[in-house]
């Protein structure tokens, strides 16, 4: 998984032993993590992709809270991947644009 911060990056890599996620309980997390983090709706109608969830608690948790704790940046990653089912994620915070 790679997270943008303008013109800062930051890779996570999931261990090879890692144990995947369901994909209920990644988007519970994500949920937890959305409102632990004050993170708000993009959309008007206040329905909140997959993806608008990964970009808004990147935003709030910022480059230096995803260096600060490998617990939680890890436990992102599993989540992304799990949610989205995808291997390779990118989620740009500054754009807001998730793309595989």
């Amino acid at each position: 998984m790679r997270l943008v911060f303008g013109p800062d990056e930051l890779t996570v890599n999931l261990p090879d032993h890692d144990k995947p996620w369901a994909a209920d309980e990644a988007r519970r997390w994500l949920d937890d993590q959305f409102v632990a983090n004050d993170c708000e709706p993009l959309r008007a109608l206040g329905k909140v992709l997959v993806a608008d969830k990964l970009a808004a608690i990147a935003r709030a948790v910022g480059l230096q809270g995803f260096h600060d704790d490998e617990a939680f940046r890890t436990d992102f990653a599993r989540a992304a991947s799990a949610a989205l089912a995808r291997d390779l994620i990118k989620v740009d915070a500054e754009t807001g644009k998730v793309t595989f």
